[in-house]
């Protein structure tokens, strides 16, 4: 297992240097101004000043290779910088990705978007799998009962109607018509006694929730069919001849190997609830990664574009290696040393 994590690692560096040059030539492309959102009084000549102070002045390639340095070199050696408290030299001449519309650094603008996405988000995930997994091994146990059309038709609904609308019928609800939840997600509010930490709650209750239904509509589906693959399987009436008891059998042997075709479902959902949480960021204001790349795309503001998008394809890559691994503990008999 060592020796393939190994191997995995070394064979996703030209995988993430490839998805870095299509991220980065696609975004280059676009026809995206810095300058456009200048007034019109300013002369061609100072606009022109502007868009090579921002390093457009140089070929394709240079601007390139730039960004790999920024990216892959320069940020992490600030990262350990600002750990460590230690300082390499020639840190006052490293070159740092920077928006084009704050002229900040572009990881210090994720750093400090970052906690609200994953405070929305890991929840949301977490109450998206507390959710599925029951429903879908209980709807698998006692197939087509009641239980087990409620759950259908949960899936088919959760999954068929957008988070957007979702969303705006929860702000109705809750908000404009019973005032129960905030409208509206305070990313500026801190928790300093029982009263803000009941505020934090209900102010996270609708956008946690409408991520975390429509992950849980997906991932039932995929644990109901998995289990009812194992559930006809020749191990489980075995089990069941030895006398075992039937939660034993259902809650420790079906559903064991059940989770491995699910592990994939659950690992790969992870950067793809990134993309959910964006529109889910837009409706109730949370002030996250969301926002900020709506922000940027707004703007033009194409580094801040292409980092965030290169850092949704790593997590991709890095959460599909997860799965990986994790078929190896689920079950014994996949080696792959």
């Amino acid at each position: 297992m060592f020796r393939f994590t190994i191997r995995r690692l070394i064979l996703a560096v030209p995988t993430l240097i490839f998805i870095s040059f299509v991220i980065f030539a696609v975004l280059d492309l676009a026809p995206a101004d810095p300058t456009a959102n200048l007034p019109l009084t300013i002369p061609p000549e100072v606009r022109q000043q502007i868009r090579e102070s921002l390093g457009l002045g140089e070929p394709f390639h240079i601007r390139y290779l730039k960004w790999l340095q920024q990216f892959f070199i320069n940020e992490p050696i600030n990262l350990v910088e600002r750990m460590t408290g230690y300082e390499f030299a020639g840190s006052e001449e490293r070159l740092r990705l920077r928006s084009w519309a704050t002229r900040s650094p572009i990881v210090d603008l994720i750093a400090e978007r970052m906690p609200q996405t994953l405070i929305v988000v890991g929840m949301a995930y977490l109450v998206g799998i507390l959710i599925a997994v029951p429903i879908g091994v209980i709807s698998a146990y006692r197939q087509y009962s009641w239980f087990d059309q409620f759950g259908t038709l949960f899936s088919m609904i959760g999954f068929s109607v957008p988070t957007f609308f979702t969303g705006l019928l929860l702000i109705i609800i809750f908000s404009v018509q019973l005032q129960w939840l905030p409208s509206i997600y305070d990313t500026t509010h801190r928790i300093t006694d029982w009263d803000s930490f009941v505020y934090q709650v209900k102010q996270m209750i609708m956008p946690v929730m409408v991520l975390g239904l429509f992950n849980a509509s997906q991932i039932s589906r995929f644990m109901r069919a998995s289990m009812l693959d194992n559930l006809s399987q020749d191990y489980v009436r075995t089990a069941r001849a030895k006398g075992m008891k039937e939660q034993v059998v259902l809650l420790v042997h079906v559903l064991r190997n059940s989770l491995i075709p699910v592990v994939t479902v659950l690992a790969l959902g992870v950067p793809q609830i990134f993309g959910g949480a964006i529109i889910t960021e837009q409706i109730f204001r949370v002030n996250g990664l969301g926002q900020l790349l709506i922000v940027g795309i707004q703007g033009a503001d194409i580094p801040l574009v292409q980092t965030l998008t290169f850092i949704f394809a790593i997590l991709i890559v890095l959460f599909n290696l997860i799965a990986d691994i994790l078929y190896g503990i689920l079950d014994p008999r996949i080696r792959y040393d």
